[in-house]
């Protein structure tokens, strides 16, 4: 096995590459509802970032719609007040999962799916999961 040790093979941040439909109208959704920044752009391409979480949003080309991602956040509960409050289109409140996060799922323009997660809180019990086809369900694991 090839040792990964080397710091030229060393990675870095996974910035996900979003399809999206119209790219001004998404490009606003993400500044004025999530609060993101706009970092450069080309007519049909774009980066933005929110603190250390970066997305690249590309118009028409790469990717499909409907991707899932992860977040972590410090405080997902102050994190929905400020995006609900935003007008963001939040699918699910902050709730607990055995996996140990809280979770808040925001969807964009083209249903792109992001879900901010902080640690678990100890004063509330484990909720239901939100599925892709918005169908509340336990946790299952194997």
């Amino acid at each position: 096995m090839p040792n990964t040790a080397s710091t030229d093979a060393h990675l870095h941040q996974a910035i996900p590459i979003l399809r999206v439909e119209d790219i001004e109208a998404s490009l606003a959704y993400y500044v004025e509802s999530l609060g993101f920044k706009l970092n450069w752009r080309t007519p049909y391409f774009l980066s933005i970032t929110r603190d250390a979480c970066s997305l690249m949003l590309s118009q028409g080309e790469q990717g499909h719609p409907g991707v899932w991602m992860w977040a972590a956040v410090k405080n997902s509960d102050e994190l929905y007040e400020e995006l609900r409050a935003r007008g963001a289109r939040i699918r699910q409140k902050p709730t607990n999962f055995p996996w140990g996060s809280r979770e808040i799922q925001v969807t964009d323009l083209d249903r792109h799916v992001i879900r901010f997660a902080s640690e678990a809180t100890e004063d509330e019990p484990y909720g239901e999961f939100m599925n892709d086809e918005g169908e509340l369900h336990s946790p299952v694991f194997p």
